[in-house]
């Protein structure tokens, strides 16, 4: 077996994608071919409708997750109630969210517990989604603060144990996620916290893990907080993507012990 597939999104010129998924495949033993496509906003319909002709599959990351569902017929897994897709098969156009496997995975490996616990999320995009209700079903309270404060109430009305913010205050929660993507790109060097906020939290969870330290996370490591970047989250999302191209049945000990081997692979490059 040898698969043809890539990652699209808006700029995915410095995405780990390739490297993560060629090493999973590899260990999981077959082949494939993966590519990294940056589509414009305002082509995307018109690009996207051809990767399903050249493509076996797709992963796709900010800003394409909610808009590619028009281009699918059916739905698998956690796509359906997130409302966010980031793995498509090309043949069947089948959209599946592998985001909050890879999220949850994350903080368990992590020792991140959840139950019981206050989380504030900002963003609530497609990644934001998926963390909310994730969060939420394993009996977290989650507050969730966007600049589109009816994206928020949106995500409230639809998922039990999510709150909507108006606006941010300095108030305490045990940890802050950043969903927003503030922190990469032309956005490197900024936090979509403050130190104040950051300061009353416990722990810091950045999705964005290019660079590897964002200034979100460099404010909570100065203020001596657990910090956790998005990597393995990445990682074991492209790993439980790869279950679903191949067809084989996913195993969370697999799935760690491959991230374990993919980072001492890194470290000897």
């Amino acid at each position: 077996m040898n698969l043809k597939l890539a990652v699209i999104g808006k700029d995915v010129s410095k995405s780990d994608s390739p490297a993560m998924h060629s090493f999973i495949a590899g260990k999981l033993g077959y082949g494939i071919e993966y590519k990294k496509i940056s589509i414009a906003e305002d082509a995307f319909d018109k690009e996207a409708e051809k990767l399903f002709s050249e493509l076996d599959g797709f992963n796709v990351t900010i800003p394409f997750k909610l808009r590619i569902i028009g281009h699918l017929k059916k739905f698998e897994g956690d796509a359906e109630v997130f409302g966010a897709v980031n793995t498509v098969k090309c043949g069947s156009r089948t959209g599946s969210n592998t985001d909050g496997l890879g999220f949850e995975l994350m903080l368990k490996n992590a020792g991140v517990p959840v139950a019981g616990k206050s989380f504030l999320l900002l963003g609530c995009g497609g990644a934001g989604r998926s963390v909310a209700k994730k969060l939420a079903d394993g009996g977290a309270k989650v507050f969730v603060y966007d600049r589109d404060f009816e994206s928020a109430q949106n995500l409230e009305r639809e998922f039990a144990g999510v709150t909507a913010l108006e606006k941010l205050e300095n108030k305490p929660y045990f940890a802050i996620i950043n969903a927003t993507g503030v922190g990469m790109h032309k956005t490197v060097g900024l936090s979509p916290a403050g130190e104040e906020l950051i300061s009353l939290c416990d722990t810091a969870i950045d999705l964005i893990y290019v660079p590897e330290k964002s200034e979100f996370l460099k404010i909570a490591e100065k203020l001596g907080k657990k910090i956790l970047n998005g990597k393995a989250m990445l990682f074991y999302q492209a790993y439980f993507a790869q279950c679903i191209y191949s067809g084989l049945q996913p195993d969370e000990a697999v799935a760690k012990e491959l991230f374990e081997q993919f980072e001492k692979a890194g470290e000897n490059l």
